[in-house]
């Protein structure tokens, strides 16, 4: 078995011959240089330490050998060779601003959109309000179903830039819109032409791991996940306080202003705001996708020596549809999709909801402040402890421990309703940034599995993919979750499961489906290389 010294003594052409041989006593993968960015982060779980020195310096070696003039892929496979173990921090920045912008329309309508449907008066009863504002949630997630897959194809033949220089532009324009609106419709309209134009998501994940040198790309998936979250939680925070800000602050704004005949303007405009920053932003963004041919003389392999920890594999096969791994793993994240989006829309309408349907008679600025906080302690666990958890467990575990403890988290929410003033507060903002912080684990782990089960030429199509189901269950679960809601708000007084304990008895059994899709048979992990 040749060494990594060896290897990496050999000459550039010794070392194109030498293609089909194990080069390293820590077994590195490779693939076609076209294909660096995916063979740099054929991680799943971590890398050993030997395993990334030799990896970077064969990274290195493939990067200046194969560079071709004028091809962006080319440039960025050198930048994150020149970085030398160094993170990445002007891309990751930006992949963060990019990731926060394009989730803040998603949630901010949450703790207003009771409000909203209710001043529509399309509801025939008070009752009924959960039922429209749940096909006016999901109405989002349609849209983001029926585009991703395109949006995704189109980022792997135009490139990442022109999508997501796109996306932002249409979150800019329609969000404005969706603050405009008077009727019932028009907020469903914009609403589902948001969804399907703004298809960032599976491009922004794909252009985190091209950026990131092997050992830091679990920080780039970790941080979409993380201001993906972050916007999510922060999106309703922005509608509590922004929304109908002629009640709210009179002092500032007046009845007869712009925001007191559009009460829910204000903070679609903040979204769009800092959409438009992005949006700028973009002309310093650099592309990550290849520009050239590459030919069979170009490839080589190097191996990777598994630990106990980790399952590591070169993706090979051409057909998505044949990828188990990269299967299972998008069916998992689909069914936690599902829970998590469920919860949050159950979260908002059920804190806002009279006591008297089971819920806490919360404002949409008291629920906007439960929801901030549990924001900002889902940045600091992201940003400082993440990384820590990851290296020592590996996303897999996690998600199954992060999983099993949601469920504890979740049995507690219907008590609350026994409790009030500070014990409320208490029991309420501990458990609200507990299952955001468990959320997140889930949700990192299991994209940074799915973007290491394929190469780089089909991350873009296999994200949008990915989240295109993942939209189709996002669309359903808010609908489910808002006729559940309906239906248990007008069972308050049956003995078994009465109301708001029947909609988190949901939630539960959903994310219970979840942890078992995490266990063989139905989680299929890419085989270990036995090597000596």
């Amino acid at each position: 078995m040749m060494s990594c010294n060896r290897y990496l003594g050999l000459s550039t052409a010794d070392r194109i011959k030498s293609k089909e041989r194990v080069v390293s006593s820590s077994n590195l993968f490779s693939s076609l240089p076209n294909e660096m960015g995916s063979v740099e982060e054929a991680l799943l779980l971590k890398p050993p330490p030997s395993a990334v020195v030799c990896l970077r310096a064969a990274a290195a070696e493939a990067a200046e050998a194969c560079h071709h003039d004028g091809c962006p892929g080319c440039a960025m496979d050198r930048r994150k060779a020149s970085l030398s173990g160094r993170i990445p921090s002007k891309e990751l920045f930006f992949v963060g601003a990019t990731s926060l912008a394009a989730a803040l329309p998603i949630t901010c309508l949450f703790p207003f959109m009771y409000f909203m449907v209710r001043d529509f008066n399309i509801a025939k009863s008070e009752e009924d309000i959960g039922a429209y504002a749940g096909f006016l949630a999901a109405s989002y997630m349609i849209g983001r179903a029926i585009s991703s897959i395109f949006w995704g194809i189109a980022s792997d033949s135009l490139g990442r830039k022109p999508i997501i220089v796109f996306a932002m532009l249409s979150v800019v324009i329609l969000q404005t819109f969706f603050g405009l609106s008077t009727k019932y419709w028009m907020a469903v309209a914009s609403r589902l032409l948001l969804g399907s134009l703004n298809g960032l998501l599976g491009p922004i994940k794909a252009y985190a791991i091209e950026v990131c040198p092997t050992e830091h790309q679990a920080l780039g998936i970790s941080i979409v996940s993380t201001m993906w979250g972050f916007g999510l939680v922060i999106g309703p925070g922005l509608g509590g306080y922004l929304s109908q800000p002629a009640e709210k602050y009179p002092q500032i704004f007046s009845k007869g202003s712009v925001f007191g005949r559009f009460p829910y303007l204000l903070p679609c405009l903040a979204v769009s705001f800092f959409a438009a920053i992005v949006l700028i932003s973009c002309i310093w963004l650099k592309e990550t996708i290849h520009r050239h041919k590459v030919t069979e003389n170009h490839s080589r392999i190097v191996k990777a020596l598994p630990s106990q920890k980790s399952h590591w594999d070169m993706p090979r096969k051409k057909s998505l549809l044949q990828n188990l791994p990269w299967i299972s793993t998008m069916a998992s994240s689909c069914l936690f999709g599902l829970h998590e989006t469920a919860y949050s829309e159950i979260l908002s309408i059920w804190a806002v909801s009279d006591r008297k349907y089971g819920g806490l008679s919360f404002s949409s600025g008291d629920i906007g402040q439960v929801l901030s906080m549990a924001g900002a302690s889902l940045l600091v666990y992201q940003l400082f402890l993440y990384n820590r958890v990851n290296k020592a467990l590996g996303p897999l575990i996690t998600s199954r421990i992060a999983s099993s403890l949601s469920i504890i988290v979740l049995a507690t929410f219907p008590f609350m309703t026994y409790l009030s003033g500070a014990k409320l507060s208490f029991v309420l903002y501990s458990a609200a940034m507990m299952k955001s912080v468990l959320g997140i684990t889930i949700s990192t782990g299991t994209c940074l599995l799915q973007n290491n089960a394929v190469r780089q030429d089909q991350r873009g199509t296999a994200n949008g993919i990915s989240t295109s189901v993942m939209s189709f269950f996002k669309a359903i679960s808010p609908i489910g979750a808002g006729l559940v809601f309906s239906w248990a708000q007008k069972r308050q007084d049956v003995t078994f499961f009465p109301g708001d304990q029947v909609v988190f008895l949901m939630l539960i059994l959903v994310q219970i489906c979840g942890l078992i899709s995490t266990f063989e048979p139905f989680l299929v992990l890419p085989p270990v290389d036995e090597c000596s």
